[in-house]
């Protein structure tokens, strides 16, 4: 979902820069073959996300939510010259969709795609990770938060995705679907977290950027 009109919107694309032509194939290819297209994070997001990991040159990038795989290259762009990204899902499908773009890329040797329960994987992760990325079930936003946290550097990102929910997160608590609450108390357990600090970005559905002190 978009905050802003349709003219803006196209405004902000047009003056962001484009994306590569593997990008758009497989946003096109996202559109016409999967189920949720919605789901891709887009021009206009897969551009921040860029941009924040250039500026943040991660070594390790954890991503729970693979999809078709866009938000991956986009964050691979920013890897260390040794860097590796991490994404994990649990659908076989779709993880198989995004991994035949990824291997048409020069990023093929720092992605890694794992289908699992992320959960379980996590807590298996021993180095230290630098940016994670958060696009998975959102009643688990939280879980998700907490296990990383302890394992990353002072000075690490995490970015949760869909935080706005298409507007529904500013309804009445006792009005909240399960997801739509989920995503409320994962924006106020981060808000009022001192390990952290944070700002949440009306981008598409709504980043929260949080950054570990």
């Amino acid at each position: 979902m978009e905050f802003i009109s349709k003219e803006l919107s196209d405004y902000c694309n047009q003056h962001s820069k484009a994306e590569t032509d593997i990008l758009a194939r497989l946003n096109r290819e996202t559109h016409l073959k999967v189920v949720s297209p919605r789901m891709l994070s887009g021009h206009l997001q897969g551009r921040v996300l860029s941009l924040i990991s250039k500026i943040h040159q991660p070594n390790l990038i954890l991503e729970i939510g693979t999809y078709t795989g866009y938000s991956a290259l986009c964050l691979a762009e920013g890897l260390k010259e040794n860097g590796k990204l991490i994404s994990i899902d649990v659908n076989e499908e779709t993880s198989a969709f995004a991994k035949s773009f990824i291997q048409q890329t020069n990023f093929k040797s720092k992605i890694e795609l794992v289908v699992s329960d992320a959960k379980i994987f996590i807590k298996t992760i021993n180095q230290p990770i630098d940016l994670v990325f958060i696009d998975a079930d959102k009643k688990n936003y939280l879980h998700y938060y907490q296990l990383v946290l302890d394992k990353m550097p002072s000075g690490g990102l995490i970015i949760a995705d869909n935080v706005l929910w298409s507007g529904k997160i500013t309804i009445p608590e006792n009005e909240m679907d399960r997801e739509t609450l989920a995503l409320h108390q994962f924006n106020q357990f981060v808000q009022q977290d001192e390990r952290v600090e944070n700002v949440l970005l009306p981008i598409r559905d709504g980043l929260m950027m949080v950054r570990k002190k």
